[in-house]
């Protein structure tokens, strides 16, 4: 089974602003980017995945991952994380309606393609699915059977709010790279550690952070 990921990328100007701390103001941006690059080259290279769409209003962004190989589906409804992804898994679903969906978060930048197949292939068991974060607070992956709609619940709590909307929490070990998001100055740290992609590793080589 190979399944369509939809990322959803908020501008770039606008992203990370928890990393405040670690990254200044003008490196922000760039480590989002950089982010997402990896995010998106992981997931293509996925034997899993067949098409990568990232749904965003962000003209840089959508030059340097279309160049990637992902499609880019413009944010038209401009209202929020979850109304973008809706929007993005009805444009997937206008031209392959039998793709099996999930929503991936575009801050994975140690994401490996093995542990990407096992956290998909697991969740393509149940009707929807999803994967808590490191943090076990939120969600970093939601996944769709043809058929079932996504119904995104992403934001606060969303773990519970995703387990409490009917889908199947998937308890998996040895997917640490699918479940590290980066949202802090730790989050951060714990990426590093896992190892991230090439891009993030330029762009974090120009920054001081402690325990690196």
């Amino acid at each position: 089974m190979q399944w369509t990921l939809v990322i959803p990328l908020k501008p770039l100007a606008r992203a990370k602003s928890r990393l405040a701390d670690t990254a200044a103001d003008g490196l922000r941006p760039g480590l989002a980017l950089a982010f997402a690059q990896d995010t998106v080259a992981a997931a293509l290279a996925c034997p899993s995945v067949a098409d990568v769409a990232v749904v965003t209003n962000d003209a840089l962004a959508g030059r340097e991952l279309a160049a990637l190989g992902a499609r880019i589906v413009p944010d038209e409804p401009a209202g929020g994380l979850n109304a973008a992804l809706t929007h993005a898994a009805e444009a997937v679903r206008a031209s392959r309606p039998e793709t099996p969906l999930a929503a991936l978060n575009a801050d994975l930048p140690a994401l490996r393609p093995p542990e990407l197949s096992r956290v998909l292939s697991a969740a393509a068991e149940f009707p929807r699915a999803f994967l808590p974060d490191a943090a076990e607070v939120g969600t970093t992956l939601l996944a769709a059977a043809p058929g079932h709609e996504l119904h995104p619940a992403f934001g606060l709590d969303s773990r519970a709010r995703h387990r409490a909307s009917g889908a199947s929490e998937l308890l998996l070990d040895a997917v640490d790279t699918v479940r590290q998001d980066v949202d802090t100055g730790e989050d951060l740290r714990a990426a590093l550690a896992l190892g991230v992609g090439p891009h993030t590793a330029t762009v974090t080589a120009r920054l001081l952070i402690p325990g690196q």
